[in-house]
This record gives structure tokens, sequence and C-alpha cells, in this order.
């Protein structure tokens, strides 16, 4: 048994044995989707978002009802003056206050804040459509991520099957080599060549695996499963017919489907809604006051039943002011997020053409990636038939082999990588969730 079957047998031992100890699991793309936006993290964050922004809400409307308040206090006192005007008429002495109790409930419904109320709702509503907004972007995102993990992972499995195809035919050429070798009709020169083609396969075929641990490894995670998870690839999704439309449509699509675009279209009209709070500023508040007050000061004072009801009115005399750095601050945040999103139209156009160029690319690798294949096959046979009948050396052979080998490996992949990049474009056009 020469060097090159041993080594084999000692990977494949290797293989066998990590995936004993490892949970082989069946795993399409749809499946890899649902499993990572729902144990996705930073979905999790965007949740916490939109619920934060549901409170503010929620808030911001509860300031439309009344407020109540009690209070009640119990004073004791020492060596209080008391001095009635009433009781020096009577020539009664003053009473000596040693402890005073008094309660008060009072009652606020706002009538009028200029506008703050019904503004702080609306910009409250659209700031919750905004981080809901941004959820679902942030979903397309994870989803991106995971058909570029899949997409990694069904590659490198791929290309294992490959480099393993050829280092097998390689070792048993290596075999008959050596044969020959030994009957003195082959050099011995050209045997150490043949062999050290199959060392160089061995490495990249070590290589590969390596890859493809990686790629097992980081999709394990982002699907939220145990680390020794070893997924079995579909390889169906690179076979989908994809039709792709023109690109005036896809830009048109993106525009009105991007959800990160619309996100900024309703924070736009809440930082309109901000300069008119900002505004508001400038007007009093009027309110409904009402309240209960009862006392009692032994020896002195008793009330009770005492109803209050009436109007407030508060005017903050500093916002005449302060009033102009509020709304110099709000108009400056309408200025940001028009130029924001400009930026982001801008990109959005810029990264659709980028994608829509390389999917196209794509699709003609394909096309050359086939017909290199062919054209490698039968250099191999013509070269093979050569060396058998002693035309060429034993180094043309070998890299006729290589060729082919190289030819297998890049067709293997170019369906992945086309499959990836229409996917790439339906991520830009915040369609690929759908």
């Amino acid at each position: 048994m020469n060097h090159s079957i041993k080594l084999i047998l000692f990977c494949s031992l290797c293989i066998c044995f990590s995936q004993l100890n490892a949970q082989t699991q069946k795993l399409s793309l749809q499946q890899a989707i649902e499993l990572s936006i729902k144990n996705s993290n930073n979905l999790k964050i965007a949740d916490s978002k939109v619920l934060q922004a549901s409170a503010d809400l929620q808030e911001a409307k509860d300031r439309k009802l009344p407020n109540a308040s009690v209070s009640a206090s119990y004073l004791r006192l020492s060596s209080a003056n008391v001095d009635l005007k009433s009781a020096q008429n009577s020539n009664r002495p003053s009473p000596k206050v040693s402890q005073a109790l008094y309660g008060i409930a009072n009652v606020t419904l706002p009538l009028y804040a200029g506008g703050r109320i019904r503004y702080g709702v609306e910009s409250a509503e659209y700031l919750q459509k905004a981080a809901m907004l941004n959820v679902e972007n942030d979903k397309e995102a994870v989803v991106y991520n995971t058909v570029q993990a899949y997409t990694n992972l069904y590659k490198a499995s791929k290309t294992i099957a490959v480099i393993q195809e050829s280092l097998n035919a390689s070792i048993q050429r290596d075999s008959l080599f050596s044969r020959l070798e030994q009957n003195g009709i082959l050099a011995r020169n050209d045997l150490l060549k043949a062999q050290l083609t199959t060392s160089n396969i061995e490495l990249s075929l070590l290589d590969a695996q390596n890859n493809f641990n990686i790629a097992d490894i980081n999709m394990a995670l982002m699907l939220g499963l145990p680390e020794n998870t070893l997924f079995e690839i579909d390889s169906n999704f690179v076979n989908e017919t994809q039709q792709l439309k023109p690109f005036v449509e896809m830009e048109t699509m993106a525009l009105q489907n991007r959800k990160d675009v619309q996100a900024i279209a309703f924070q736009k009209k809440a930082a309109a809604v901000g300069v008119k709070v900002a505004k508001s500023e400038a007007y009093p508040t009027i309110a409904l006051t009402g309240g209960y007050i009862a006392a009692d000061i032994p020896k002195l004072l008793t009330i009770t039943n005492a109803v209050n009801i009436g109007l407030g009115i508060q005017y903050n005399i500093s916002s005449l002011w302060k009033n102009n750095t509020k709304l110099t601050q709000a108009r400056a945040r309408e200025v940001q997020l028009n130029a924001t999103e400009s930026l982001i139209n801008d990109g959005i156009k810029i990264q659709l053409n980028k994608d829509y160029q390389n999917y196209l690319f794509a699709q003609k690798k394909i096309d050359v990636y086939e017909k290199s294949i062919l054209q490698a096959t039968e250099n191999y046979r013509i070269t093979k038939n050569k060396y058998d009948n002693n035309l060429v050396t034993i180094t043309d052979l070998l890299e006729a082999d290589v060729s082919l080998l190289q030819a297998k490996l890049n067709a293997s992949v170019a369906k992945a990588d086309a499959a990836l990049a229409y996917n790439k474009i339906l991520s830009t056009t915040g369609t690929l969730s759908k």
C-alpha cells in the first residue's frame, strides 16, 4: 500500500469519525431561511425596537388622559405662634397648636396644549411604522445572508465531490504506473511526477474539507443549531428557473418595495411633525383642574368637603428665546432625512446595476464552463491516447488531467454563483423574503 492510499484512508477515517459524533441533518434552502429568521439575534433586537416605539406611542396617547394625584401629610409643630385676628375682639387667648393634618386630591385634564399632544401622537405613529419597516428590511438582510451561507456550503460540498473523484482516478493511475515502473517500462522520474500530482490533489481535498467544515459551523451558528450539526445540502435550488425582468422594471420595483426607503419616508413625516411640535412651544397650556382638600388642626381649624374646580393656564415665558433653537434643530433633522433618502435611492440604483451585470456575467460563465468541460475531456482523451503511443510525455498527460479537474471545479460552482447573483438582485429590490 503506497503513501497516497494510506493518506486517503486516514482522511476517510477522520471524516467518518467526525460524522459519527455529529448530528446529520437534511437541510433545504427554505428550511434554512425559516430557521435563520426564527433565531436571528439581529431580528430580535429589531423587534425590541418596535416594542419600544409602540411604548413611545402609548406614552404620547396617555398625555390626552387626565393626571390625578393624592397627597397627605401629618405635621408635628413645636411652640407654634398662632395669632388669630378674630380672637383679639373676643379677648380669648390664641390656642396652642402642636400638630396639623391635611390631605389634597387633584385632577388635571389638558384641554389645549398648542397641538403638542396631537403632534406628539402623530409623530410617534410615524416612528412606530418606520420601526416595523426596519424589521422587514433587516429580515431581507438575514434571508440573503442565509442564501449566501447555504450557497457557500453547497459549493464546498461539490468541490469535495469533484476533487475526491479526481483523486480516486489519480490513485488508480499511480498504482498502474507503479507496476509499470517495477517492470522497467516506466521511468522512475515519471512515476514521481504522477505521485506528486496525486499529492497536490490530496492537499486540495484537505483544503476543500477544511472550507466545508468552516462553512458548516457558520451555518449551524446562523440557524441556532448545535455546532457539530452536519448538513446535507439540497442541490435543487441551483437548477430553479430564474426569469429576470428588464432593468428599468427592476429599478422601479426596488424603489417601491425597499423597506428602508419606506421607513425613511415615515421618518421624514415624523420630522415634519417635529417642526410643528417645536412651533407649538410658543403657545400656552390650558387645563381643567379639580380637587378636594381636607385639613385638621386640633384646637384651631377643621376643613372638610372643600371641593374645587377651575381652569389653569400655564405659559413658559422662556419659550420666547428658547423656541427658535428647538425649531432650528427640527428643521435640520428634516434636511438630514431628505439627504439620507437621496443617498439611499442612489445607492439602490448603483447596487442594482452592479447586481444585474453580475448576474448576466454569471450566466455567460456557465456557458463557457460547460464548453470547457467538453474541451478538457476531449483534450485529456487525445493526450491519453498519444501518451499510450509514446507521442507525448507524462507531463503533458498530467497537465491535461489538471485542466480537466479545474474545468469540473469551475462548472460545479458556476450555477451556484448564478443562483446567488439572482438572489442578490431580489435582495436589492426588496423582494427576496417574499
